[in-house]
């Protein structure tokens, strides 16, 4: 099987992204791609993933600068963002691609990062974490991937466990679980150490073949 790319969402903001964003990078010793970065340019999620893994990253289609959902920061820049002006990036590795915020952050008043998903037609990995109220956040992202008839394979749980919690959505989700420890200090190192742990299991979602 040939994967061109995947993409990672997540249930809403600060719930581990990025972390795992850089773990799946590491792991398939891939390329990244962040399609929209709005807010803190010099120190953007595309230069934390070259710090956190040493690989390249792959330059973002639109750099905005106000901390804002893309919508509202490409509205004060004049700049429009259209599911037309998207297009996955030229690579000979494999393409992790990072969105912002969850599956409904707007790009437009009438498109949404599930349009670019739809478009991009990339395998999906959701990602959520523990917190009163995650579950109903964790459910509503996974039926609204699903009832767009986008591929969704594993479902990431960033930091601590919680079984009554991943119970239940082992009752609902047919996708494998992947577990990131709770990291005390992200850096180069941790970021290595679970790409190293979870790299069988990443590998093995859609038959990839990582070389050595």
């Amino acid at each position: 099987m040939s994967v061109k790319g995947l993409f990672i969402t997540g249930i809403g903001t600060d719930v581990g992204k990025t972390v795992a964003s850089a773990i799946i990078t590491k792991a398939l010793q891939a390329d990244y791609w962040k399609p929209v970065q709005c807010g803190d340019l010099t120190n953007s999620d595309s230069v934390k993933i070259e710090g956190l893994t040493g690989l390249k990253t792959l330059p973002e289609a639109f750099r905005l600068n106000a901390p804002m959902s893309p919508h509202a920061a490409a509205d004060i820049e004049g700049v429009e963002l259209s599911i037309d002006k998207f297009e996955l990036p030229q690579s000979d590795k494999t393409i992790v691609v990072e969105g912002a915020g969850g599956v409904l952050v707007p790009l437009s008043s009438t498109e949404t990062y599930l349009d670019l998903m739809v478009k991009l037609n990339l395998p999906i990995v959701l990602v959520t974490r523990h917190y009163l109220g995650s579950i109903n956040h964790t459910m509503l992202s996974w039926n609204v991937l699903k009832s767009a008839g986008i591929n969704v394979i594993a479902l990431v749980i960033s930091g601590t466990p919680n079984t009554s919690t991943e119970s239940y959505f082992v009752t609902q989700m047919d996708v494998p679980f992947i577990r990131i420890n709770e990291l005390e200090e992200v850096n180069s190192g941790t970021i290595a150490k679970e790409a190293v742990r979870l790299r069988s299991l990443i590998s093995e979602l859609a038959d990839w073949r990582i070389s050595e």
